[in-house]
């Protein structure tokens, strides 16, 4: 999630554990310890996939963060005034204050690296949007009134049940959404197809689902309000030939640890040489994927690792025409997304016949 929710889910624990020993200074040492994990943000690991891949990597650890929590309790607990407060206490309050910060950002289409140095891919249970204002804003209520008031536990107490109510609210959409979702891919022998269910920006009504198919994949959007309009899936080229080449390079072998199946790849032309381009299609959706990143570039009959890896801009001129017909798409079946209107030619195989 983004870093200000971040710190006021962090103040909004640090005031329910706290709040009534030490008031506003709960809130604002929560706030403090909410967006500690994101400072890894500020290492630069040297390319665009390295600082993407290693970013939520060991400072989300669970094992790390817990260890982090157990010290300052103890140093808390030796070094503050107040000694009524027990070490459990303590523990509560920076262990929640920490660990929650990745727990939610493992409730994101990234996920975060949760068992770090274990290995494996980023654990990831998409409930929300990397930003939502109707999950932040409750927490922002709950300690501007702590702030305002100095009561430090009742208003955050209050904005934490609520944001908790909406991640509940969330989970029940998104078994909703994918239970429409089953009959379509049944009808098209894609039940155990790689899929990805998440929702579209800012909002937990209107749900996209990505389903990899070899060298095709399919998209949907699926609203809470749908009814019983079937969702109707449009299809994509995925450029898996190229995907040999990509996972050449080191850089190739991270982005696909990273995205997994959920990788596009094409050749275009930059800077007059073909440059292999990797596509993370789980942020966006087609025509306006945000995270592209040019792997190698063609020398003579192979290919060369570009050094360091570069990020591409994946924004298109279109984009606000694009978003509106998304906005329209929150409360109605109709309109279709129809990515056709937008997209390079030779990308889109099929699209539903109301395009």
């Amino acid at each position: 999630m983004d870093t200000l929710t971040q710190a006021a889910l962090g103040a909004a624990i640090g005031g329910t554990v706290l709040g009534r020993r030490l008031g506003r200074k709960a809130v604002l040492i929560g706030a403090g310890l909410g967006t500690l994990p994101d400072l890894d943000v500020l290492i630069d690991y040297g390319d665009a996939v390295a600082n993407v891949t290693r970013h939520r990597g060991f400072s989300h650890s669970l094992f790390l963060l817990s260890g982090l929590a157990m010290i300052l309790a103890w140093l808390a607990r030796r070094l503050h005034p107040a000694r009524d407060i027990s070490l459990g206490r303590w523990g509560a309050f920076f262990g929640l204050c920490l660990l929650t910060h990745p727990l939610l950002d493992a409730l994101t289409t990234y996920g975060t690296q949760l068992w770090w140095p274990l290995g494996g891919r980023p654990t990831a249970w998409p409930l929300v949007f990397i930003i939502d204002p109707l999950y932040s804003l409750p927490l922002l209520v709950g300690i501007a009134t702590a702030l305002a008031t100095g009561n430090g536990r009742r208003g955050p107490a209050w904005g934490l049940g609520l944001s908790c109510a909406y991640l509940v609210l969330a989970l029940g959409a998104r078994t909703l959404v994918i239970e429409r979702l089953e009959p379509a891919l049944a009808d098209r022998n894609l039940v155990e197809a790689p899929r990805l269910v998440q929702p579209t920006p800012f909002n937990i009504l209107l749900w996209r689902a990505t389903i990899v198919e070899g060298d095709r994949y399919h998209e949907a959007l699926i609203g809470v309000f749908d009814g019983d309009h079937p969702p109707s899936l449009e299809t994509y080229r995925r450029g898996a030939d190229w995907e040999t080449i990509a996972r050449a390079s080191d850089r190739g072998r991270r982005l696909d640890w990273f995205a997994g199946p959920f990788l596009r790849y094409e050749v275009e032309p930059r800077d007059g040489r073909p440059t292999l381009v990797a596509t993370d299609l789980r942020l966006g959706f087609p025509g306006f994927h945000p995270f592209r990143y040019g792997l190698a570039t063609r020398r003579g009959d192979g290919w060369e690792p570009l050094a360091p890896t570069e990020q591409i801009d994946g924004a298109r001129r279109d984009s606000g025409a694009a978003l509106a017909r998304l906005g329209r798409r929150f409360l109605s079946p109709e309109p279709m997304l129809c990515t056709s209107h937008w997209l390079p030619r030779g990308w889109l195989i099929q699209a539903p016949p109301t395009c």
